[in-house]
């Protein structure tokens, strides 16, 4: 699933070619994807795009008073392409813009979806409400991360994935900030002190801004706008490498599931 760096390095790719571009009409090809498909067209046919935002993993297209909240699902997938070009494979919906500009969303196993929302109150809406911090705004600091962990006794990783502590942080990222952090995945939150918080509060921020800076990681079906993979892969440290030697201390790297979700660790590195 597309995490905080692909949906960012998404959304930087459409705003370039898309911000301040009327919209003609919308065309849904299907009716739904992981729920019914709001009336997009009825909607937001004849209002101009302002700008592309992002909260979380869900991209928001501000038309003015009305936004249009998507999520990429697993295999989700925008492409700006001329109004003319042919539909590709798995395309579901169709934006056409003025001067002959269309966004295609493709979406191969459909868990996708999308909501009209006012501008005015987005936050109170139930996919947004609750939510953490952004962990590369402000609002994110050792001091947040601390408090959030103080009466956690789950293990690490699993808090640092709980969207209400901060948001985005994935899998992928999760087993790589950590790592750098020299933070054992399995040890519980509260039993993390304020000096080592500091260091996985900085390894959050650089692990995600490597990975936006690179174009995100292209493990599944993750393309950029543009068509073009992401290369954060290429830098994983740990995630996996299960089998591998550790990249600092040459001990091989392990792997263990926690809540469901696959996590790589090195074991003499990580306590």
């Amino acid at each position: 699933m597309p995490e905080l760096p692909e949906v960012e390095v998404v959304r930087r790719g459409l705003q370039g070619p898309l911000a301040g571009l009327g919209l003609r009409r919308v065309e849904r090809l299907r009716a739904d994807l992981r729920y019914p498909l709001p009336d997009m067209d009825a909607a937001l046919a004849g209002r101009r795009l302002a700008a592309v935002r992002r909260r979380a993993k869900y991209l928001l297209f501000d038309f003015g008073e009305t936004w249009l909240a998507w999520h990429l699902g697993m295999t989700g997938q925008f492409h700006v392409l001329p109004a003319v070009a042919p539909a590709g494979p798995h395309e579901h919906v169709r934006l056409l813009f003025e001067g002959g500009v269309s966004l295609r969303y493709r979406d191969a196993r459909r868990f996708g979806y999308a909501g009209i929302l006012p501008a005015r109150g987005w936050t109170e809406h139930p996919w947004f409400a609750g939510l953490g911090p952004e962990p590369l705004e402000p609002g994110f600091s050792p001091a947040t991360l601390e408090r959030a962990f103080a009466s956690r006794r789950a293990p690490v990783k699993q808090a640092l994935m709980d969207a209400r502590v901060v948001v985005g942080v994935g899998n992928i990222y999760a087993c790589e900030a950590l790592f750098r952090a020299r933070i054992h995945p399995a040890r519980p939150a509260c039993r993390i002190g304020r000096a080592r918080i500091g260091r996985l509060h900085a390894a959050v921020v650089a692990v995600l801004s490597e990975a936006i800076e690179a174009g995100g990681s292209s493990i599944s079906d993750f393309l950029r706008a543009d068509g073009r993979p992401g290369y954060f892969a290429h830098a994983f440290r740990v995630y996996g490498r299960a089998g591998a030697p550790c990249v600092d201390c040459g001990r091989l790297i392990r792997r263990i599931v926690q809540a469901g979700r696959a996590t790589f660790y090195c074991p003499h590195c990580q306590r």
